[in-house]
């Protein structure tokens, strides 16, 4: 509720903003945004469901729960007592594999999947260490190949929408190893108290 607010202020002090800098360039200006806003989603759409395609295929084939068997020791160490349930284990490995292939909405559905197993098996109020770990894990979204970004590039003219890989290698690598480390030091922060 307190987000609508927050949402509603901000649209206020923007057409008030806007007002004082003049009608005529606020109405433009939102026409041409649209504008561009509808020709990017027209351009990236096309790779998106290329690669949510790929995605499904993974499925149908099996080669996504293939890679999630060779996930199977790293998700058990980050994942203790999820890796019990072979449930929740499945949904972990197709989250990790859609973050993995850069798919971040079709890793959502088995995230809130994964969340809700281990919801289940905790038995507890709040969220437990395992949960946020997996939302760490998926903020941070550590990418093989970047898909949605380089659909974007692409969309936008880059010539090599892919030439990004040793950058999006290197900081999402970073960025899980921060991440995790965060959450490892938190964890004993709050078990302290």
């Amino acid at each position: 509720m307190t987000m609508s607010y927050l949402w509603v202020a901000m649209l206020v002090l923007a057409l008030f903003c806007g007002g004082l800098s003049g009608a005529g360039d606020l109405g433009g200006a939102a026409l041409a945004g649209a504008g561009r806003a509808v020709e990017l989603a027209l351009g990236i759409a096309g790779s998106l469901c290329l690669w949510s395609g790929f995605g499904v295929l993974l499925d149908r084939s099996g080669l996504r729960a293939g890679l999630g068997r060779l996930l199977a020791p790293v998700l058990g160490r980050l994942f203790p007592t999820a890796r019990r349930d072979p449930e929740t284990l499945g949904a972990l490995s197709a989250n990790l594999t859609a973050n993995l292939l850069g798919l971040g909405s079709a890793a959502t559905p088995p995230g809130i999947a994964a969340v809700r197993r281990m919801k289940a098996l905790a038995r507890s109020e709040g969220a437990t260490d395992e949960m946020c770990r997996l939302v760490v894990l998926n903020t941070a979204s550590v990418q093989l190949l970047p898909t949605t970004v380089a659909a974007l590039r692409g969309s936008l003219g880059a010539a090599s929408p892919f030439d990004i890989l040793p950058a999006v290698w290197l900081s999402s690598g970073l960025s899980v190893l921060a991440g995790l480390g965060a959450s490892a030091l938190l964890r004993r922060f709050w078990k302290k108290k």
